[in-house]
């Protein structure tokens, strides 16, 4: 006759290893709200106060419940702002992949592309270890470009300076390749 006792302590045994398997992969709930009278900047216990009289939190506009800081502001997130802190390679490698796009297929989103490119590779050779006057004819292409766009990045602006654009596109493409030591 076999035993069963072993053999079902060892099965109670791996249900209690796997129960606890699940439940340790699990989110936590948030903590539940302590039961009873809590002591808080807001709040104070009864019995925490003495002949000193209550505590209380500060009044006003400024005070903040339960004196914690504000979370930080959400930030959004752009696809059109320019990177910073992008090196001057990385930057002429990504204005070099709109080389063979056009307008033919989503003219708004090349367009909008190009000039985001531009003024990436305008910030990356203008904080380059080298020093923006090792890169002179670009960066005064793209003042004069910015000039003409007036600070107006919106696409019936840019389809209207559309030539502007892609001219100075192409000729810092030029320029890059005349000088490969600059972003190599």
């Amino acid at each position: 006759m076999i035993r069963t006792k072993p053999l079902r302590r060892a099965a109670l045994v791996a249900a209690a290893l796997a129960a606890l398997a699940v439940s340790c992969g699990t989110t936590p709930e948030p903590d539940a709200p302590a039961r009873g009278r809590a002591t808080t900047a807001t709040t104070v216990a009864p019995e925490a106060t003495g002949a000193a009289g209550t505590t209380s939190a500060p009044d006003g506009a400024d005070a903040l419940p339960d004196d914690s800081t504000p979370p930080p502001a959400p930030t959004t997130y752009d696809p059109s702002a320019p990177a910073p802190g992008e090196k001057v390679r990385d930057a002429f490698a990504t204005l070099q992949a709109t080389l063979d796009d056009s307008c033919a297929t989503d003219c708004s989103y090349f367009l909008g592309r190009v000039h985001k490119e531009l003024q990436e590779l305008d910030m990356a050779m203008k904080a380059d270890p080298k020093g923006p006057g090792h890169f002179p004819e670009p960066i005064a292409r793209m003042a004069e470009l910015n000039e003409t766009l007036g600070g107006d990045a919106s696409y019936p602006n840019l389809k209207k300076h559309q030539k502007e654009l892609i001219g100075t596109r192409d000729f810092i493409n030029t320029w890059m390749q005349d000088h490969p030591d600059d972003y190599r």
